[in-house]
């Protein structure tokens, strides 16, 4: 599976829907981002993920900005 850090998820999740890419389940929130995941062309699975820079950062991580 392949993921992907996206800005904005639920505006990016409207528009793939609008396109009729398989959103496979609804946007779930944790402490650290949101994930989604949707469904390519060829059958799989991609995860789209939107961090919570702050939260992320305090984890070791390198933010979006």
């Amino acid at each position: 599976m392949v993921n992907y850090r996206v800005q904005n998820i639920e505006g990016l999740v409207r528009k793939l829907k609008a396109n009729g890419v398989t959103i496979v389940d609804e946007i779930e929130a944790y402490d650290y981002g949101k994930f989604v995941h949707i469904m390519d062309s060829e059958g799989n699975k991609i995860e789209l993920w939107e961090p919570i820079d702050s939260v992320f950062t305090a984890m070791g991580g390198k933010t979006t900005k």
